[in-house]
């Protein structure tokens, strides 16, 4: 089951960009850039379901437990978010139930309708970040993000190191933790199914064929999952 949280930059009119200009709700701070690409066609190779997001994680982000300073940023990397500055709670509630809430449930409603189908499932998070982070480049092409899932973690990250071209994260760039991290231990860990997040560096998904070169390295992978 492929899951992509920060698939889109979308914000409706109504918010007015969070009082940012066009361009900077075009950067990885709005989403996830290629990300909702590469899910889309990881889906068709493997026959898979997909939720995606539909809205900026500005606004709320789907993989960040409500209520922590990640879930609606007022910096985002070195950018200030001005319309996420001195909201009310019921504006932080409403933002929850019109786009956290819902993404939620129906990453809930497909595991349980799998399970009650005795489908085993499998749960792989869809993402990518950028190539430099404040002035740090970056060296891997790919991260693998687990915790609890070590087993599931660790033989993907070991699958795609096989290919000796590759430079792949265990647990790079990013760490998975409670206070932080959604996905994982929300809908993976704490249901005992195994969940890992995949991250692949931006500038290898900016083009088509960059898309299908990563998806069907994963989706090739993924099929000798058992």
């Amino acid at each position: 089951m492929l899951v992509c949280e920060h698939a889109s930059n979308h914000i409706p009119a109504r918010y007015a960009g969070l009082g940012l200009p066009e361009a900077e709700l075009r950067r990885h701070i709005a989403w996830d850039i290629g990300a909702a690409a590469l899910s889309r066609r990881l889906s068709v190779l493997l026959d898979a379901p997909l939720i995606m997001s539909g809205a900026s994680r500005l606004l709320i982000d789907c993989n960040r437990p409500p209520g922590a300073p990640s879930s609606i940023p007022l910096v985002s990397e070195a950018t200030e978010i001005p319309g996420n500055h001195g909201l009310l709670p019921e504006e932080v509630a409403t933002r929850r139930a019109a786009f956290f809430d819902p993404f939620q449930a129906e990453v809930t409603r497909c595991l349980d309708g799998r399970e009650a189908a005795g489908v085993r499932s499998v749960i792989l998070g869809i993402h990518s970040f950028t190539p430099v982070f404040l002035g740090t480049p970056r060296p891997w092409h790919a991260g693998v993000l687990y915790r609890d899932a070590v087993e599931f973690g660790a033989w993907l990250r070991d699958a795609l190191s096989a290919d000796t071209a590759l430079v792949v994260g265990d647990n790079e760039p990013y760490q998975v933790n409670l206070e932080e991290d959604y996905t994982v231990p929300v809908h993976g860990d704490a249901r005992g199914i195994p969940a890992a997040l995949i991250e692949v560096r931006q500038d290898l998904l900016g083009s088509n064929s960059g898309v299908e070169a990563w998806a069907q390295r994963l989706a090739g992978i993924l099929r000798h999952r058992h």
